[in-house]
């Protein structure tokens, strides 16, 4: 499994829910937005405390648990991610464990094309940096500094 605490710009990200919010409302709201692109998670549970959401649930699997982790921290407001008890299934006997992706931090003038060229040797691959990361990128020519990416083994 991956890191259980993740470190983001908690000044930057997309607007879910109002600083200083009720704590409890806080976790709701930013619940719904990790249900809204769902990556694969279960019983889904989500706390906000002092710029730390804490996710717990299931995740599918090692891609399902990065991508809610990215879900949660690429949120204005949200300075750690805390998924210690977001559980990912061992993988069966017969298959080989998924290697956890790397984690890329946005800085200024950085494209999805420089990026897979800095991490892949290729920036025509910026493509699949994009669908690793569709829940947190609506559109590839815009990313922002701060923001935090996985770029999938590969």
């Amino acid at each position: 499994m991956g890191v259980p605490l993740f470190d983001f710009a908690a000044n930057i990200g997309k607007k879910v829910f109002n600083r200083g919010e009720d704590s409890a409302k806080s976790g709701e709201k930013l619940k719904q937005h990790i249900e809204k692109n769902n990556p694969g998670l279960t019983d889904i549970k989500v706390t906000v405390a002092s710029g730390a959401a804490t996710v717990s649930g299931k995740a599918k699997d090692q891609a399902a648990f990065e991508k809610a982790v990215l879900i949660a921290g690429n949120v204005e407001g949200v300075s750690k991610v805390e998924a210690a008890a977001l559980k990912v299934p061992a993988p069966a006997a017969s298959a080989k464990p998924a290697e956890p992706s790397t984690f890329v931090l946005v800085e200024e003038g950085d494209s999805l094309w420089g990026i897979a060229e800095r991490a892949y040797g290729n920036g025509a691959r910026y493509t699949e940096i994009f669908a690793a990361n569709k829940e947190v990128i609506e559109d590839p020519d815009l990313i922002f500094p701060g923001q935090k990416l996985r770029i999938p083994k590969g």
